[in-house]
Formats: structure tokens, C-alpha cells, sequence
């Protein structure tokens, strides 16, 4: 059996050391796996696409320009595996528990916090369901960015921390962010319990994927799913990489989580019909 390049974006450091026991474990159960870390995505994107990676671990912004540049040059892309975390999340707007605001109609003439410009859950999910609720960012409301670890497409999750101290120290008068690490914030004390309560929240979206490229061959990738699939948490060789990872479980990849990311990346302007980056000011 051919060997398996998987390509990876390096967020953090502890990345290095999930696929590195991920691809010892997988070598084990005989998957010759190698990685390759990136810089950001828009290049995991392009060589995923190009054959020069086989798989890549891809956000949901990679995942959509994947399919782009892959229905652009004729080539096959589809979804393996995605954690158990990655499916239904959602985003939400958070104010002050002592604020007037009562309906996102109140934000109006307010500025409201984002994560970095190429966040799905800290920018782009939560000012594409503003404009559902009659809100037009950068009109009806003024949008503040904070732009940590462009590239990353909020992996980085340093442009939503800071999106919620703006709001804490009364710079904003809303805050986006999942509400996942809503909770977390106030754990750590940067949104202290009881500060805040939520405004509204988005309909449930799906996260990253495990993406295979047209070079990866139908056997090794099976494989690949398989064993990834039947990865238990209950092994202590893979738990603590499990946990690092932020999964119980591997569960099948899909497809169907991604319509209102990609309505927020047509409106945008985000990328072109093709995959091509036309965002303003986006500089990975």
C-alpha cells in the first residue's frame, strides 16, 4: 500500500505533536503517513488541490475554497473523516448583562467585535446571521476585527479573546464568538460569570474536515477512514492525542454543514466562483 502525505496547518505547537503521534499510531496499524505543516491555509488549499499533498486537515473556510478550486480544474476533493466536535456547532453575539440591548434591532449605530477577518465562527458566521436579522454590517453597525493569526482561519483563537475583552472593557457594545469558547472565557475569567448573556446565536454549522485530494488513491484512503474511525479514547496510546485534538470520537466526514459559510463567503466577497482569494485586506 502507497504511503499517505496529510498536510496540516500550524496554529499552534501542540499541533506538531497530535500528527506526530497520530502518524506513529497509524504506521502501527500499517498506514505509512507522513505530514507536512503550513503557515496558513490558502496554500494547504491550493497543493491539496494541485496533488502535492494527499489529505489535509482543513477548517471550514479551506474546506469551501477546496471545493472551488477543485470544481474550477476538474479534479475530485471529498470529505473523510471530521471529529465529533466539528458537527452542529454555533456562534454567538454576547453583550454586557448590564446593557440596554435587548434585540440585535439595538445594535444599530453600536460597533460589535469580531475575531480576525478570515474567521468562519468569530466573523463571518455571526455577521452573515446579523444581515439576517436586518442588520447590515459596516452600515447599520460599525464591525471591529481583531486580526490575530490571519491565515489561520480562527484556529487561533487569540481575535475572539480579544473581541471579548473590547467588550468587557466597554469598547464594543457586542462580541461574536462560539459558544463554546463563550463558556470558556468565562471559566478563565477573561467574560467573569454573570457579566454577560447572549444575544442571539447562529443556526448550527459544521467545523473542520479531513479533506482527500485527487491524489490520494481509493485504497490508502479507506484505510485511512477506517482506522481513523476506529480510533477508541479508551486506548491510552492515542487518548491524550484525542484530547490535544478536542474529539471524543472520529466520525464520518459530510458535506452539508457548510450553506451558511458559504452563503457568508458569495457575500462577501470572500473568495471568487473559482476559489480565488478577493477578500479586501486579506493578507495570509
Amino acid at each position: 500500500m502507497s504511503g499517505v502525505v496529510l498536510g496540516a496547518v500550524a496554529y499552534d505547537p501542540k499541533v506538531v505533536t497530535i500528527w506526530s503521534g497520530f502518524r506513529s499510531w497509524l504506521r502501527r496499524h500499517d498506514l505509512p503517513l507522513d505530514f507536512v505543516l503550513y503557515a496558513h491555509y490558502e496554500r494547504q488549499a491550493e497543493d491539496l488541490v494541485a496533488g502535492r499533498i494527499d489529505t489535509a486537515w482543513h477548517s471550514p473556510l479551506a474546506w469551501l475554497r477546496t471545493r472551488s478550486l477543485a470544481r474550477a480544474a476538474g479534479v475530485r476533493v471529498r470529505p473523510l473523516v471530521m471529529r465529533d466536535t466539528d458537527r452542529d456547532l454555533s456562534s454567538v453575539v454576547a453583550v454586557r448583562q448590564d446593557a440596554a440591548i435587548r434585540a440585535a434591532a439595538d445594535l444599530k449605530g453600536e460597533a460589535v467585535a469580531v475575531g480576525a477577518v478570515d474567521s468562519p465562527q468569530a466573523t463571518l458566521l455571526p455577521l452573515h446571521h446579523l444581515r439576517g436579522l436586518g442588520l447590515e454590517p459596516g452600515a447599520d453597525f460599525e464591525v471591529r476585527r481583531h486580526d490575530t493569526g490571519v491565515g489561520l482561519h480562527g484556529d487561533h483563537i487569540g481575535g475572539e479573546r480579544d473581541a471579548a475583552r473590547a467588550l468587557m472593557a466597554g469598547e464594543v457594545a457586542a462580541a461574536c464568538m462560539t459558544d463554546s469558547n463563550h463558556l470558556l472565557f468565562g471559566q478563565e475569567g477573561t467574560l467573569p460569570p454573570g457579566t454577560t448573556r447572549l444575544l442571539t446565536r447562529t443556526a448550527p454549522y459544521d467545523h473542520c474536515v479531513l479533506a482527500a485530494g485527487p491524489s490520494l488513491d481509493p485504497e490508502p484512503g479507506e484505510r485511512l477512514t477506517a482506522l481513523l474511525l476506529s480510533m477508541s479514547a479508551a486506548d491510552p496510546e492515542v487518548r491524550h492525542l484525542m484530547d490535544l485534538e478536542g474529539l471524543t470520537r472520529w466520525l464520518p466526514g459530510r458535506d452539508t454543514g457548510y450553506e451558511a459559510l458559504a452563503a457568508a463567503v458569495e457575500e462577501t466577497g470572500f473568495y471568487d466562483a473559482d476559489g480565488r482569494v478577493t477578500a479586501a485586506g486579506y493578507h495570509p
